[in-house]
């Protein structure tokens, strides 16, 4: 079978979504490769930085790892910002979804917050709030989440740091995205 013979879902027969099942069975195993291609496209996106958001991304997990962070944190580190490019308005809650069925909830948490946590550097250039953050003192993973925005995001922007390249990122993305969906244990 090349493909199926529906063209409504419930119409499909168990030996076609047998067929379906094994192929995104491969498509799933391929996504570590289309998640660096998208971290590679980060080269070319939003201008007017001294570095691209790709140098941006890999200085930020370059800090973490840095930093004695957890591979999870450090892989979170390297994709926060993947959603620039499709999702420039809700980046964070965009690049959480992608990690969530592989990383604990906390790492999860932290990427979709960021962005409204990055807010406390610079939005008071833009006459917004800076304290909108501070909503969420008293959750469980406030401070991992300053800790991250001040530690590996914020500070990411320096041309001369010495930054690892994506070769050195691959193992722990596959090893990261190899893991069974949803395996890890609530929080």
């Amino acid at each position: 079978m090349d493909t199926v013979a529906f063209t409504q879902m419930k119409d499909g027969t168990r030996e076609e979504y047998v067929f379906l099942q094994k192929l995104e069975h491969d498509y799933i195993r391929a996504l570590p490769e289309r998640l660096l291609l998208a971290l590679e496209r980060l080269g070319g996106s939003l201008q007017g930085y001294k570095i691209s958001r790709l140098e941006h991304s890999l200085q930020s997990a370059t800090r973490a790892e840095d930093d004695g962070a957890d591979i999870e944190m450090v892989v979170a580190a390297l994709l926060h910002d993947l959603g620039d490019e499709l999702a420039p308005e809700n980046h964070s809650q965009f690049a959480a979804s992608i990690l969530r069925p592989f990383v604990r909830p906390e790492v999860t948490w932290v990427v979709e917050m960021h962005g409204l946590f990055q807010m406390q550097y610079y939005a008071h250039h833009y006459d917004k709030d800076v304290q909108g953050h501070l909503a969420y003192k008293d959750h469980r993973w406030f401070e991992s989440c300053q800790r991250f925005c001040e530690r590996y995001d914020q500070a990411a922007f320096d041309p001369a740091y010495p930054t690892k390249p994506p070769s050195h990122f691959e193992p722990m993305l596959r090893e990261v995205f190899s893991r069974p969906a949803f395996a890890h244990p609530a929080q």
